[in-house]
């Protein structure tokens, strides 16, 4: 009896959560579909009285959606191999390798999750205007617009970053210590040893950080936003500005082109859900 009891509660809580997560996402597919005297009317609409499908037509034709996509694919893609890489590597140094300094550099490093993106954003900005040997500038990091505009501009600030490192830290720091000795055995380098052994025993924590950085790099909008001028640099998340002036705001249309922007990342959650949650779940290998 207690058992049935405890498992309708949880079928409760879980309905409920989903609910109250779903909601969101269910009035943008529904005004995605309204009119805008629909959207504008003082009773609630959950329902369109006729679709219209059309909106997504209109959204999709008004600006270079494609060149928008490409872009934000791009990126991103990019953003996730090199941080992947960069972020394990980093954790595996700090978990499994022994040297002077290192417990001193992960306090700094857990410092660095504690302070908030905006408040290095200024300095970052001018750290990419001043590249050296970029953009036209000197290699005193003078005389040009150094990496904006550009994708490196957009791809360089993502590609590390200290919650993964430390993510993966906590991942290899539960391997136990035989792994390293029978490679040493073997011959293995500490280098050939992290990407024989450990990389391929990784994939639901990278799986997990990946979908968490696809995710962050996907949905940025105020970086982009500061470092691109241009039209053909648009990203898809700034594009969705185009459906705003300063007379109105064409909300069918912003929703509809919203729920196109989100599709991919429904996709690669539902790809790879199932390492997600062993990536969330996981937390040593046992000995």
């Amino acid at each position: 009896m207690k058992d049935t009891i405890y498992k309708l509660l949880t079928w409760l809580v879980v309905l409920l959560f989903t609910i109250i997560i779903g909601i969101p996402f269910f009035i943008m597919i529904s005004a995605s579909l309204q009119t805008m005297k629909e959207i504008y009317s003082p009773e609630l609409l959950l329902f369109p009285q006729k679709p219209q499908f059309i909106n997504y037509i209109k959204a999709m034709t008004n600006g270079s959606w494609g060149r928008y996509f490409f872009n934000s694919i791009y990126i991103t893609i990019i953003v996730v191999i090199i941080s992947l890489f960069i972020n394990s590597m980093t954790g595996y140094v700090f978990a499994r390798i022994k040297f002077k300094g290192r417990h001193l550099l992960f306090v700094l490093l857990l410092i660095g999750m504690m302070i908030p993106p905006q408040v290095t954003m200024v300095p970052l900005f001018i750290m990419m205007k001043r590249f050296p040997l970029a953009g036209g500038n000197n290699i005193l990091g003078i005389g040009g617009r150094g990496l904006i505009n550009t994708y490196a501009g957009l791809i360089i600030p993502f590609i590390a970053g200290s919650f993964g490192v430390f993510l993966c830290r906590q991942f290899y720091i539960t391997f136990p210590q035989d792994i390293d000795n029978s490679a040493r055995i073997d011959g293995c380098s500490r280098f050939m040893t992290f990407v024989r052994i450990y990389l391929p025993l990784s994939k639901p924590i990278l799986a997990s950080l990946g979908i968490l950085k696809f995710t962050g790099t996907w949905n940025e909008y105020t970086w982009p936003l500061i470092m691109t001028n241009s039209d053909s640099m648009k990203t898809v998340q700034i594009a969705l500005t185009m459906f705003r002036d300063e007379a109105e705001i064409i909300w069918n249309q912003l929703m509809a082109a919203t729920v196109v922007s989100s599709f991919i990342i429904y996709v690669l959650f539902i790809c790879l859900q199932k390492y997600f949650i062993a990536g969330i779940l996981s937390g040593s290998v046992k000995e």
